[in-house]
């Protein structure tokens, strides 16, 4: 039983146009007004037969690609604007949920592409993506607990500090109290 072959790039007879003579082409198919049998004709009036269903398929494919890009931009200027927004935002973070957006993307519109996919792979793919999220989990934890203990040190030496001035030392506790948890539920917050 041999292995059907798989197609990686497309070469269509519009491909191989002369740039100038493909460069019109796609000047008129941005016009909604011209019909893909038009386009032909004109293609023919050139001295190039192209069919119609061929320059379809071409207009199909540049347009896919096209918006690739758009969207592409549009992710990677969210991602500025919210960089901008948020110094303190985690690139790291971010990025990887650009990435697993484009990933899921993918999977959703890949149903005759899982078939190909080594089980090996795959499994490989779902441990890093597990991986990850207990590293995340575990990074996370270790933070709170190092603040913790940042806390606590900070509390006695202040404590210390102003041990002869009690009205302060409630006012102090109050604070830290305060900081305490903000510093703690602001990092439990985050997804």
């Amino acid at each position: 039983m041999s292995k059907a072959r798989r197609r990686t790039r497309v070469s269509s007879t519009v491909d191989r146009l002369p740039d100038e003579v493909r460069a019109e082409l796609d000047l008129r198919l941005s016009d909604t007004a011209n019909t893909y049998s038009e386009l032909s004709d004109w293609l023919k009036s050139e001295g190039y037969e192209i069919s119609r269903s061929a320059i379809g398929r071409y207009a199909i494919r540049t347009t896919t690609a096209a918006q690739r890009v758009a969207e592409t931009i549009q992710r990677t200027q969210a991602i500025a604007k919210a960089v901008e927004e948020h110094p303190d935002l985690d690139y790291t973070k971010a990025a990887s949920l650009v990435y697993v957006d484009g990933l899921m993307r993918r999977l959703s519109t890949a149903e005759d592409e899982f078939d190909e996919i080594p089980l090996d792979k795959a499994g490989r793919l779902l441990a890093s993506f597990s991986r990850n999220e207990t590293y995340e989990k575990r990074t996370r934890a270790e933070l709170k607990k190092k603040a913790e203990l940042a806390f606590d040190q900070l509390e006695t030496e202040l404590t210390a500090a102003i041990r002869q001035h009690p009205e302060l030392s409630g006012e102090l506790h109050s604070v830290l109290a305060r900081a305490r948890e903000k510093v703690l539920s602001d990092g439990e917050d985050q997804p």
